[in-house]
């Protein structure tokens, strides 16, 4: 079995686990943040070895953990898939910063395709850089996301739009790097949406499957109102929770603002920035540039 000694981890680490916090109020928000992540693994790093196993377990909380691709540039994803016999493509970079760890996820692409009518393949593979509150900074390459909508329900005057959206995160990144989740996990939302003239709301939510040390399954929501100003323009605002995906975690709740700008019927821009307003501190941002044919 691999051994890994405390040499091996980051001093901040270390240092946090030998300290004797009698109040923790007085902390920083970076030792408290450090206290709250050593507190999983601290009877396992006061001995004189711990399993590498464990290791990389406490290695990988010290950085946000993944977060799901979804609905450019929204964390809220719509049920309206592409065209049949149709591409939609997105070139773009995601931020996420959890009061000084971060993740970045860029340059990235996302590939839709419509093989049958009223589904949807989807592929996402990014480049991820992460590190940050005291963790060395790591890039490369990311996990890797498959997913397939299927529009079971068509709008109408009074119904909207609804479909199911299963997509399975594969364990591309280097999890002991905080480059990935370490392990698969699976992300089930149904999605709902309606229109009326220049307004479209749409949302749903649904609950995240991940079996890898450290983490757990959380459930997720989100909910969205937009306007189009003319042919090309396009803004919104959502609202997005997410349960607790860290034993460490908390959860959160943000807002978030974005909008879409269309230069030609085949290609836009989009981008969306947000924070949070409860629970998790997340500080977000999404840049893209998109076509379809």
């Amino acid at each position: 079995m691999n051994e890994t000694t405390l040499d091996a981890f980051p001093e901040f680490i270390v240092t946090a686990n030998e300290a004797s916090y009698e109040d923790i109020s007085n902390l920083t928000p970076e030792e408290h943040r450090a206290y709250q992540r050593v507190s999983i693994g601290k009877l396992l790093l006061e001995q004189e070895k711990v399993p590498h196993s464990y290791a990389v377990q406490i290695l990988s909380s010290l950085v946000p953990a993944p977060r799901t691709f979804a609905g450019p540039p929204f964390l809220t994803d719509d049920p309206e898939p592409v065209d049949y016999h149709h591409w939609e493509n997105y070139l773009f970079a995601t931020g996420d910063d959890e009061g000084g760890a971060y993740t970045i996820n860029g340059p990235a692409v996302e590939i839709n395709y419509g093989p049958l009518p009223d589904t949807q393949l989807s592929l996402t593979a990014p480049l991820t850089t992460a590190g940050g509150d005291g963790a060395p900074t790591a890039s490369g390459l990311g996990d890797v996301q498959l997913g397939i909508k299927y529009r079971f329900l068509h709008e109408t005057n009074g119904w909207p739009q609804m479909a199911f959206y299963p997509a399975v995160t594969l364990p591309t990144g280097d999890a002991s790097r905080g480059l990935g989740n370490g392990r698969a996990w699976v992300q089930l939302p149904l999605w709902a949406q309606k229109s009326w003239g220049a307004w479209t709301t749409y949302g749903g939510g649904g609950v995240n499957l991940n079996s890898a040390p450290g983490h757990r399954d959380n459930p997720f929501g989100g909910w969205l109102v937009q306007r189009d100003f003319g042919e090309n323009l396009s803004l919104g605002g959502e609202f997005f929770a997410q349960g607790r995906d860290l034993d460490s975690d908390k959860g959160f709740v943000a807002v978030n603002f974005g909008g879409e700008y269309r230069f030609t019927e085949h290609f836009s821009v989009l981008a969306s920035a947000g924070h949070s307003i409860a629970g998790q501190e997340h500080t977000l941002w999404y840049f893209a540039i998109g076509w379809d044919w």
